[in-house]
C-alpha cells in the first residue's frame, strides 16, 4: 500500500530547481506586453475608434458595430503576430472557476475550400456557450440551453501561451442567460461599480467637490496559498478530490516555532514565483509582494490596487496563472482555506477604497480639515453600512471551504466587526460626545475649520494605529481590508455586496442630509449632525479587541451582533426579503437572479460536502483500515511466535495492546462510516434544498472529526513503511 507513497517522496526529494531567464532587467519593457492595452489600441485603432472604445470604457457606453469590426481586425492582427491561433471569450460562471470555448482564427471560403483568417465585430461582441450546463439555480432548463458571453471593453483582452507552444486570445466577458438574467460573476459587479459611482460621484460634488465626475471603487486583493510538490499531492486521493487532507496527524514541527512567516523563501519556491510574476507581468497582473506565510508551505502574493473591475478578473487569472505555472515546477497549488488541520487556512485579504477621476482617495485622511471632512463622511457611511448589512457580507463569504478556516483561532470570526483603530474610534468618540452641533464655531476660507477636534487626524494614519488581523472588516490607513473572504473566493461576489450597501447608504446619507439643508442649516453643521447620528447608531459593530477570544462571543450576542456560524445558516441572507428588496431596487439582481444564487451556493456547499464524505468513506476502509489490519495482523503473528519460543508474556503484552487499540480505532472507524454513508443517504432523500443543506452540515459533516481522529491515531502506531499515504511532515516540510 506505500509503494506510491514512497515513490511520490523519492520524486519530490529528487526535484531540481528548474532555471528562470528574465527577459530582460526592466520590468516595463515586458509588463502588460500581452495585452492589448491602450497603448495597443492608440497604435492600431484610427482616432474615432479609439475614442469610441475609450468612451466605452470610461462611461460604460455601448461599442457600435463599426467600431467593434475595426477593433476586432486589430486584435486579430495583434494576437496572431503574438503566436495566437484561436480567440475565446474568458467569463467567470457561478462554478468558482474561470471557463473559456476556444475558436480558431479562420473559416472556410465557400466553393474553393480555401482557408482565410476571420475574426469578425460579431465575434469580439458575442459568442453562444450552453448555459443549461452552468450553474443557473433553475432559471435555465436542461432542455434551453441558449446563454451569451459579452465582451466587457474595460478589462483589456490577454494572450494566455498554452503548453504546446500556440497562444489563445482571450477576451474577458460578462455571462447572461438567453432571458438576460447574470449567470457570472462579472455582470452584477459592473452594475454595482455603476451604482457605487453615482452614489459616490453625487454626494462628492453635491458637499465637497464639483471638479469630480467619476468615483471607482478600488481593490487590492491578497492571495493567499499553499505549494505541495506534484507527487506528493498525486499520492492524496483527499487533496485531488476535495482540496484539503481529510486525515492526518499533527507533525512534530508545525508552525510553532513561527520561523516560516517572512523567513527565506526555498530555492524552488522561489523560481516558481519569479516564473509566475513574469508571466503575471507580461499579462498585465501588477503583482509587487511575495512572501512566505505563518505555515510552512503557505506563502502570499499581493498586488498594486487597481479598479475593481479590472482587479476581480486579474485575481481570477492570476489563481488561473498560478496554476499553469506551477505544473512547470512539479508543484500544486492549493486555493483551498483549510487544506491542513492544525495550521492556518489561506484568505483573500481584500482591501477596498474609493478614489475620484482627480485622482482623490476618499478613504484617505488629509491634512486639511475640508478634505478630512469628506474623509470622516465616507469613513462613517461605510462602517454604517456594514452594520445595516453585517448578514449580508458574511453571506459574500459563505462557502464549503472557508467555513473550515473562520473563526479557528487563525481568521476572523464569522461575526461581522469592523475594526477602526484606537486614532480613529477616538474621533467617533469625540463626535458622539458632541451635546450641541450648534455650538461648533465655524472659521470663514476655503478651508471649514469645524472645532471639534477632527482636525486633528494625522495625515498619514498608515503607522499611527495597530493592525487587528482577528478582524473581519478593518480599517488599515487609507482603505478597508475585508479579511475574511476565502482564499478560494471570486472576489467579485463580496465586491459586489460591499459596493450595493455602501451606494445604497450614500444615497440614504445625501437625502438626510438635504433635508437638513432645506432648513438653512450650514452645509458643514448639517453633515456632520447626520454622521453623528449614524455614528452612534453603529456603534455596536465597532470591536478593537480579540475576535478569537470566547469572551467576543458573547459580548457580540449582547450586543445584537449575529454569529451565523454556519455556510447554509448564512447563505439564508440571500432570500431575506429585505436582502430582496435592496438588490431589486438597484437593478443588481432581480428576484429570480437571488433565488437562483442561493440554490446554487447551497447546491455547491452540498456537494463539496459529499465529495469530503465519500472521500473519507473511500480512504478510511480502503485505505486506513485496511493497511492497518495488515499491520495488525503481523503484530499478532509476532506475538504468537513470541508465545512459541517462550518469551515471557510481560515483554510482548505492550504488543497485545497495540493490537487492542488497532481493533478499537478501525471498528470504530467502519461503523462510522457506516452511520456517515446512512445519513447521508437520508439528507439525499430530502427535496428541500435548505434543509438538505442543513442536514450535510450537521448529520453528515458531524462525522468528519470523529473519523479522522481515530484515522489518526492509527497513523501514530502502523508502521511508517506500510503507511499509505504521505504524512503532513511530507507535504508542508519537503522543498
Amino acid at each position: 500500500m506505500a509503494i506510491a507513497r514512497f515513490k511520490a517522496l523519492e520524486q519530490a526529494q529528487t526535484r531540481t530547481t528548474v532555471p528562470v531567464k528574465l527577459p530582460t532587467e526592466k520590468v516595463a519593457e515586458y509588463y502588460g506586453s500581452m495585452t492589448f492595452n491602450d497603448e495597443v489600441m492608440r497604435s492600431l485603432l484610427s482616432p474615432e475608434a479609439y475614442l469610441k472604445i475609450n468612451t466605452a470604457i470610461q462611461t460604460g457606453s455601448k461599442v457600435d458595430r463599426d467600431a467593434a469590426d475595426e477593433v476586432s481586425a486589430a486584435m486579430k492582427s495583434w494576437a496572431i503576430s503574438k503566436g495566437a491561433t484561436h480567440y475565446t471569450h474568458w467569463f467567470q460562471p457561478l462554478t468558482g472557476a474561470t471557463a473559456e470555448k476556444h475558436d480558431a482564427f479562420f473559416d472556410i471560403v465557400p466553393g474553393s475550400g480555401k482557408a482565410i483568417e476571420k475574426f469578425k465585430g460579431s465575434a469580439l461582441v458575442q459568442q453562444e456557450p450552453d448555459a443549461s450546463s452552468f450553474p443557473n439555480g433553475g432559471i435555465r432548463s436542461t432542455f434551453e440551453a441558449r446563454g451569451y458571453t459579452g465582451w466587457d471593453p474595460s478589462s483589456p483582452a490577454f494572450i494566455m501561451e498554452n503548453v504546446a507552444g500556440t497562444a489563445t486570445l482571450c477576451i474577458p466577458s460578462v455571462f447572461v442567460s438567453y432571458t438576460g438574467e447574470a449567470l457570472d460573476y462579472k455582470t452584477p459587479l459592473l452594475k454595482s461599480i455603476e451604482l457605487i459611482d453615482k452614489a459616490a460621484t453625487a454626494v462628492v460634488k453635491e458637499y465637497f467637490n464639483r471638479d469630480v465626475t467619476k468615483v471607482s471603487p478600488t481593490l487590492g486583493a491578497e492571495q493567499e496559498y499553499f505549494l505541495v510538490d506534484e507527487a506528493l499531492f498525486n499520492a492524496r486521493p483527499d487533496l485531488m478530490m476535495a482540496g484539503r487532507t481529510v486525515f492526518g496527524h499533527a507533525p512534530a514541527k508545525g508552525q510553532q516555532l513561527e520561523d516560516h512567516y517572512f523567513g527565506s523563501i526555498p530555492p524552488r519556491v522561489n523560481a516558481f514565483m519569479v516564473d509566475f510574476e513574469l508571466e503575471a507581468m507580461r499579462l498585465g497582473l501588477p503583482v509587487r509582494t511575495r512572501h512566505n506565510e505563518v505555515a510552512p508551505a503557505q506563502f502570499e502574493v499581493a498586488p498594486t490596487f487597481e479598479e475593481a473591475n479590472l482587479a476581480c478578473d486579474h485575481n481570477a487569472l492570476l489563481m488561473d496563472l498560478m496554476t499553469k505555472v506551477a505544473s512547470k515546477h512539479k508543484l500544486k497549488v492549493l486555493f483551498h482555506e483549510k487544506p491542513f488541520a492544525g495550521i492556518n487556512g489561506s484568505g483573500k485579504h481584500n482591501n477596498w477604497s474609493l478614489s475620484t477621476d482627480t485622482g482623490i482617495n476618499l478613504l484617505g485622511p488629509s491634512s486639511k480639515p475640508k478634505e478630512n471632512l469628506r474623509f470622516l463622511t465616507f469613513f462613517v457611511n461605510v462602517v454604517k453600512a456594514v452594520f445595516d448589512n453585517a448578514d449580508l457580507l458574511r453571506a459574500s463569504i459563505a462557502t464549503a471551504g472557508n467555513e473550515h478556516r473562520l473563526g479557528a483561532n487563525e481568521a476572523p470570526p464569522a461575526i461581522v466587526s469592523a475594526f477602526l483603530g484606537s486614532t480613529m474610534s477616538r474621533v467617533l468618540d469625540d463626535l458622539e460626545g458632541m451635546k450641541d452641533l450648534n455650538d461648533i464655531k465655524l472659521e470663514k476660507g476655503d478651508n471649514v475649520y469645524l472645532k471639534l477636534g477632527i482636525n486633528k487626524i494625522p495625515s498619514l494614519l498608515l503607522d499611527n494605529t495597530d493592525r487587528n488581523r482577528t478582524s473581519p472588516f478593518a480599517f488599515t490607513g487609507n482603505k478597508f481590508e475585508f479579511r475574511a473572504v476565502g482564499s478560494s473566493a471570486n472576489s467579485a461576489s463580496p465586491m459586489t455586496i460591499l459596493n450595493t450597501i455602501v451606494a445604497h447608504q450614500l444615497f440614504q446619507f445625501r437625502e438626510e442630509v438635504d433635508a437638513i439643508l432645506e432648513k438653512g442649516v450650514k452645509k458643514e453643521l448639517a453633515i456632520m449632525e447626520v454622521l453623528k447620528k449614524y455614528v452612534k447608531i453603529s456603534k455596536s459593530i465597532r470591536f478593537e479587541g480579540n475576535g478569537y477570544s470566547d469572551e467576543w462571543v458573547e459580548e457580540a450576542a449582547q450586543r445584537g451582533l449575529s454569529n451565523l456560524r454556519t455556510t447554509p445558516e448564512a447563505l439564508g441572507v440571500y432570500v431575506r426579503p429585505a436582502s430582496i428588496e435592496l438588490f431589486t431596487k438597484y437593478g443588481i439582481f432581480n428576484e429570480a437572479e437571488m433565488h437562483a444564487r442561493y440554490e446554487i451556493e447551497l447546491e455547491n456547499y452540498i456537494k463539496k460536502v459529499q465529495i469530503e464524505s465519500r472521500v473519507i468513506g473511500d480512504m478510511a476502509i480502503n485505505h486506513i483500515v485496511s493497511t492497518s489490519l495488515k499491520y495488525q495482523t503481523q503484530l499478532v503473528e509476532n506475538v504468537k511466535g513470541q508465545k512459541e519460543i517462550g518469551i515471557d508474556p510481560q515483554y510482548f503484552e505492550p504488543t497485545i495492546e497495540l493490537i487492542k487499540r488497532i481493533s478499537e480505532h478501525t471498528s470504530k472507524i467502519s461503523r462510522l462510516v457506516d452511520e456517515m454513508t446512512e445519513a447521508r443517504k437520508d439528507a439525499n432523500e430530502v427535496e428541500d434544498l435548505a434543509t438538505r443543506a442543513a442536514l450535510y452540515g450537521t448529520k453528515v459533516k458531524n462525522y468528519f472529526e470523529d473519523i479522522r481522529y481515530n484515522v489518526d491515531k492509527l497513523e501514530l502506531i502502523v508502521d511508517d513503511d506500510e503507511w499509505p499515504l504521505p504524512k503532513y511532515r511530507e507535504l508542508l516540510l519537503i522543498r
